[in-house]
Parts: C-alpha cells; sequence; structure tokens
C-alpha cells in the first residue's frame, strides 16, 4: 500500500527540520520508498509568516492502518517542537496524510484523502513529481489534472540550498 505524506516548515532551520522529519519516519518503520524534490512556498491562509519549505514522501506501509499512521506522524511533530498554537500558523514541521491507497475516511481524527489537498499547490507540486498519475479516490482526478485545474496561485520554486553547487 503506497501513502502519501506532505512535509512542511517554516520555523528554524527549514530543511534540517524536513530531515528530522524523514528521519523520524523512518524511526517509526515506515518504508520511505520516495522522496520528492524541496519546494520554497509561499504561506497559504495565514499570509505574514515566514516561507515554507515543503516536500512529499511516499511511504510503502502495510503494518500501519492510517489512523496509526497518522498517530505516529502526530509524534514525530511532538517530538521535534510543533505546538498548535495558530492555526495554520508558523510550525517547525508539519506532516499531513495526504493520501493512503484509495482509503477513505470521514472521522474526528482522520479524513483521507486530506480535505485540502486539491486546494494547495504546495503538495500538489510535489505531489505530482512522485504520483502524477495517481486518481484522487473521490474527485477521480489525477494529480496532474488537480494541480493544472487549481485555483490557489501562490509562489511554489524549486528550492536550492545557499551555497549548492547544483
Amino acid at each position: 500500500m503506497l501513502a502519501y505524506v506532505s512535509l512542511g516548515s517554516n520555523l528554524g532551520d527549514r530543511a534540517g527540520n524536513l530531515l528530522l522529519g524523514v528521519r523520524g519516519m523512518l524511526d517509526v518503520g515506515f518504508a520511505v520508498t520516495r522522496l520528492s524534490a524541496i519546494y520554497e512556498t509561499e504561506p497559504v491562509d495565514v499570509l505574514d509568516q515566514p516561507l515554507f519549505l515543503n516536500m512529499v514522501a511516499e511511504l510503502r506501509l502495510g503494518l500501519f492502518s492510517p489512523e496509526q499512521t497518522l498517530a505516529r506522524l502526530l509524534r514525530i511533530e511532538y517530538a521535534l517542537g510543533r505546538r498548535r498554537e495558530i492555526l495554520r500558523g508558523p510550525r517547525t514541521i508539519d506532516l499531513d496524510l495526504l493520501l493512503y491507497g484509495d482509503e477513505q475516511r470521514e472521522t474526528d481524527f482522520l479524513q483521507l484523502p486530506h480535505p485540502r489537498l486539491h486546494e494547495r499547490r504546495f503538495v500538489l507540486t510535489p505531489l505530482a513529481e512522485l504520483a502524477p498519475d495517481f486518481v484522487h479516490p473521490t474527485l477521480q482526478r489525477t494529480v496532474q489534472q488537480l494541480l493544472e485545474e487549481t485555483s490557489d496561485e501562490s509562489r511554489v520554486e524549486r528550492w536550492k540550498a545557499k551555497g549548492s553547487w547544483q
């Protein structure tokens, strides 16, 4: 079963926080099979905050249910200093379970697919890099189609570390 998790950070060492998020996923037993590039993105909703770095991780999950997966992601966030004081405000790390195969959930704890996935260019761009032909379970559109059709016009640019020789 393939699942996709978005990672975001706009406080402290943003790139380091993303790497710590990936490390945390490995440490809890997730098989991280692929990572997108890192993108620098404008904040959405709460605009008065620093720019984000965002990426998407592809996981191969067989041992964990969607609920167990989300619980582990929330523990990783907490361990890395995430505190939910301002809704959609600045954060050291944000780990969102976007998709878990074609599973659908609508509970107080978990919504699958992620309810705003199709409205967020900062999620769709790295997700399309990994899974452009993945069909959204409820919208019946590919990730690439959702990216092309999104009304979100926020800036999403591939990030290069300062001093990078790439």
